[in-house]
């Protein structure tokens, strides 16, 4: 039975996305482009033999439609026999592009693939594909409106509920963050993420780090998402998310070379680590955010490991409740949880995030000689993807 490896993962620094961020000037197909070139150049790679680029990203409207991913291998200098697609499993696109880029090398449609992704917040910001001419579309339509009458709500407004429900209070929340950018900023001065690397526009390092935010800082922030609509509908809420305790916006791409550990050693490439296992679930769509506990699980009972044979997590820190109340739920070592920063310190470019944790797991499994690695992502919608690496 062929197997699906991954012989190398690259990413960008993580710019603000905004304007005045490093990379508000860089058009999203040319920042998907960097990793692909990065990837190509760093392993000797003739991009005629690529089966497919497999990208993912979330707002696919204005610069980031018309199958951006295609287009990124063209602004590559890749020939023109190189297909692309872009798929959209919202903050899991590219964690789901490299599950479809294994499941596809495993069974023999690819020989050699890239899975990707890229997310220019800058350029085309959060939520501008569901507008039309300025309005916010009706994405939902009346069926779904029929089995949710009370509508579904913003992200924000989930995690609240999470915090609520996990009975979380607000200085865990700004407890965990404070530490997710004193880890970021650790790893950056120890070198942690330099092999990982590819510049672009000079950018040094991951521009929304803070290495001097710590829990007083953050405790005086106002709650990001209060709004009595919304203690109508689910009682007391006591505020807690913040900008601080939540992920940034951010412009960023990643991408990972996968081919089999035959194909790879044949190419003269070292397999760093195994697709070991993949799993997507869904849930609660109205909570939104909690998907990543049931796929943690799935993607264990899969892989026939439990928790504890996991070395080490990387769980996107869209909210810190998120991942404080997975911990509660599935049991795991906060202590292996994030080890070189999250997403609320490194950033969230959306599209990317999912590359980006892959990035990110790879290294530290080899830093420190662990075999498994479980990454899993939280979706809009109430779906989550997890995966899991072992190290070779």
């Amino acid at each position: 039975m062929r197997d699906a490896v991954i012989v190398d993962a690259v990413r960008t620094p993580i710019a603000r996305g905004k304007p005045g961020g490093a990379y508000h000037q860089v058009h999203p197909v040319d920042l998907h482009a960097y990793v692909l070139r990065a990837l190509a150049e760093r392993n000797h790679l003739d991009p005629s033999d690529i089966d497919d680029v497999i990208g993912g990203t979330v707002a696919q409207v204005g610069e980031q439609s018309t199958n951006a991913t295609r287009l990124a291998v063209l602004a590559a200098g890749f020939p023109e026999s190189v297909p692309g697609v872009t798929v959209d499993r919202q903050c899991g696109s590219s964690q789901q592009a490299l599950g479809f880029a294994a499941q596809g090398v495993i069974a023999g449609a690819y020989d050699i693939v890239i899975a990707s992704g890229a997310e220019s917040m800058s350029r085309v910001p959060i939520g501008s594909s569901a507008l039309v001419g300025g309005v916010r579309a009706d994405v939902g339509g009346p069926a779904v409106a029929r089995r949710y009458p009370g509508g579904l709500i913003p992200q924000g407004v989930s995690a609240e509920l999470i915090a609520r429900r996990w009975g979380l209070s607000r200085t865990e929340l700004d407890e965990f963050s404070a530490t997710s950018h004193q880890r970021a900023a650790e790893a950056w001065k120890l070198g942690h993420f330099d092999a990982q690397i590819t510049a672009v526009n000079d950018l040094a390092t991951d521009e929304t780090i803070r290495p001097g935010t710590d829990t007083a800082v953050l405790a005086g922030l106002r709650p990001a998402f209060a709004d009595p609509r919304w203690t109508e509908r689910f009682g007391d809420i006591d505020w807690k998310v913040t900008a601080g305790n939540s992920s940034p916006v951010n412009d960023g791409a990643a991408g990972l070379l996968v081919t089999t550990g035959e194909i790879a050693r044949r190419h003269g490439w070292r397999p760093r680590a195994r697709i070991h296992t993949v799993a997507v679930t869904g849930d609660d769509p109205v909570m939104m955010l909690t998907g990543i506990i049931p796929a943690t699980a799935k993607v264990l009972a899969k892989a026939g490991l439990g928790i504890g044979d996991i070395d080490a997590f990387e769980v996107n820190e869209a909210f810190a409740s998120v991942v404080l109340a997975w911990q509660a739920e599935t049991g795991a070592d906060l202590g292996r949880v994030n080890v070189d920063g999250g997403a609320i310190a490194i950033g969230h470019p959306l599209g990317a995030s999912g590359a980006r944790l892959a990035t990110t797991l790879l290294g530290v499994l080899e830093r420190t000689g662990g075999r498994y690695g479980l990454q899993t992502m939280c979706e809009a919608g109430g779906t989550a993807n997890a995966s899991i690496i072992e190290r070779l």
